[in-house]
């Protein structure tokens, strides 16, 4: 299964019981005001549906080894019992969900519910509007035109080269597809370089001369033309997230290898939006299936379960967010607000705990705000829009430090400030290091300059090692990342063969052959 990077069997239907329960949680979700694509379930036992998980939902990908390790991986820990995948859904339409055939009814039940929300956030999510709805399509295409790669250019090869290219997979700019990051040169750009020093001059008698042009305008004038003129020879003119691109676009790289880049990164643009609406899109499919169950589809014989179940979902380990259990109780906390009118300019500049403790306008209009959340905000603007001090302290959220003396993780501090600032921090970036192209002609050599932008928490060097050398070999020449480790500036440096890191206090000038 995991060289050959495909799953098949034939399809199976659903069984008259569950296509039945599929109509009725579908009217019941419609009915809640959802608005979803058609939705295609297949039933699969642990071990099929392991095989699909293992390929990121999708029965066909292209062949390489990290499908058979991931597979293994979530077969050992169903087996000993660690984990279970209840359902799989994935953003395409019609949308494809998978149920595990050992489900109780009840959980089959709890699951479609689930589904729906799921499937109504995908379609109506802004920050899923770019993304490829012919998904599974497109996976069976990339998978095609890889295997006729592979034919031609040997496996082994192939395959290295795919590990190249999957070790840069996080260094995109998942927020290129909304907003237009480069500018094409304009004719005043042009007009600017064609000559003079860029000083400006008003007309004046020379007695009032150095009076209507002071000296110091005149040079601060020139020294701005000549920056500008130094950014327009620069090459990228301005930083430039999006490296996987970059390199795409400009490394030295046969023509396969390009189309195997640019279909990694299509890829890598699909699954995106996920990692930016985790919290947002687990916690609504979570708030649709306990309204519906709750409300409209439990039997008395199921309540026991139901809450066993729910409540293993959203449990919150120490140390770890889960979130299902911060994005439900989070859609929940707005929705209460709302309908108790807890917003706006009165409520705001109100400052008496007792008022506030009883406040309730009667404004009902929770439904409308989440429907409203779910469309506009990613997690991070959904964590720093409405994340309160009310419902950290409810939630009993704090922030955990290290203590060396103790040997152990204690509670740091309980302040709502510190809370959210630690929250949107480890949703920033997806807890990867922000790095952009600053430079394509480093020394006038044609190598790659990049910039970390340094956020608090210093880079694993030796992770750094090995992805400079990968990323050196995607372009074809050396390449230098500008970053700092224990409060120094730190300039690494991989051609490919051999890695040196300047600057760097723990061990010096280092110097490894990869």
């Amino acid at each position: 299964m995991g060289d050959q990077g495909w799953f098949f069997r034939t399809r199976r239907g659903l069984p008259a019981e569950l296509a039945e329960a599929q109509q009725r949680v579908e009217a019941i979700a419609r009915g809640h005001g959802l608005d979803f694509c058609d939705i295609l379930y297949e039933v699969c036992d642990y071990e099929e549906i392991n095989m699909i998980a293992s390929y990121g939902g999708f029965p066909t990908r292209y062949p390489h080894w990290r499908w058979g390790m991931e597979y293994l991986q979530m077969q050992k820990g169903y087996e000993y019992g660690l984990q279970k995948i209840y359902e799989m859904v994935i953003n395409t339409n019609p949308s494809y969900a998978y149920l595990l055939d050992n489900n109780t009814f009840m959980d089959q039940k709890l699951v479609m519910a689930h589904v729906c929300g799921h499937v109504d956030f995908f379609t109506h999510n802004q920050w899923f509007a770019p993304t490829n709805r012919k998904m599974l399509d497109q996976m069976a295409n990339h998978a095609a035109r890889i295997r006729r790669i592979i034919d031609v250019q040997g496996e082994d090869r192939v395959e290295t080269f795919i590990d190249l290219c999957l070790s840069i997979e996080n260094l995109i700019d998942p927020y290129s597809p909304h907003i237009r990051r480069e500018r094409s040169r304009t004719e005043g750009d042009i007009e600017q370089g064609d000559g003079g020093d860029g000083a400006v001059k008003l007309p004046a008698r020379s007695y009032m001369d150095k009076y209507i042009n002071p000296p110091e305008l005149l040079d601060a004038q020139r020294k701005k033309h000549q920056e500008a003129l130094d950014q327009q020879s620069r090459f990228p003119d301005a930083p430039v997230r999006d490296v996987m691109g970059f390199v795409l676009r400009h490394g030295r790289m046969a023509r396969w290898q390009q189309e195997i880049l640019a279909m990694l990164r299509d890829e890598a643009y699909y699954f995106a939006p996920q990692g930016q609406t985790k919290i947002m899109n687990e916690g609504w499919a979570s708030y649709w299936h306990t309204t519906m169950m709750t409300q409209d589809l439990l039997t008395d014989a199921e309540v026991i379960d139901y809450a066993d179940h729910h409540a293993g979902t959203v449990a919150m380990q120490p140390g770890r967010i889960n979130p299902y259990k911060i994005g439900i109780e989070l859609f929940r906390h707005i929705e209460d607000r709302w309908n108790k009118g807890r917003f706006g300019k009165d409520w705001l500049e109100n400052k008496d705990i007792a008022v506030k403790r009883d406040w309730d306008t009667g404004a009902g209009l929770g439904r409308e705000k989440i429907f409203e959340v779910r469309r506009t905000h990613n997690d991070i603007t959904f964590i720093d829009s409405f994340l309160t001090e009310d419902f950290v302290r409810e939630q009993g959220l704090f922030t955990s430090a290290y203590d060396k003396k103790a040997g152990h993780w204690v509670i740091e501090s309980r302040d709502f400030q510190k809370v959210k600032q630690q929250l949107l921090f480890m949703l920033s970036n997806r807890g990867d290091p922000r790095i952009s192209v600053v430079e394509a002609n480093h020394g006038n050599r044609g190598e790659l300059e990049l910039l970390h932008a340094h956020e608090g928490i210093d880079m694993q060097v030796d992770w750094a090692e090995r992805t400079l050398g990968n990323l050196a070999r995607l372009w074809g020449r050396p390449v230098h990342l500008r970053t700092r480790v224990d409060d120094a500036e730190v300039l690494l440096h991989h051609d490919g063969d051999h890695f040196t890191a300047d600057g760097l206090k723990s061990r010096g000038a280092a110097k490894r052959k990869a």
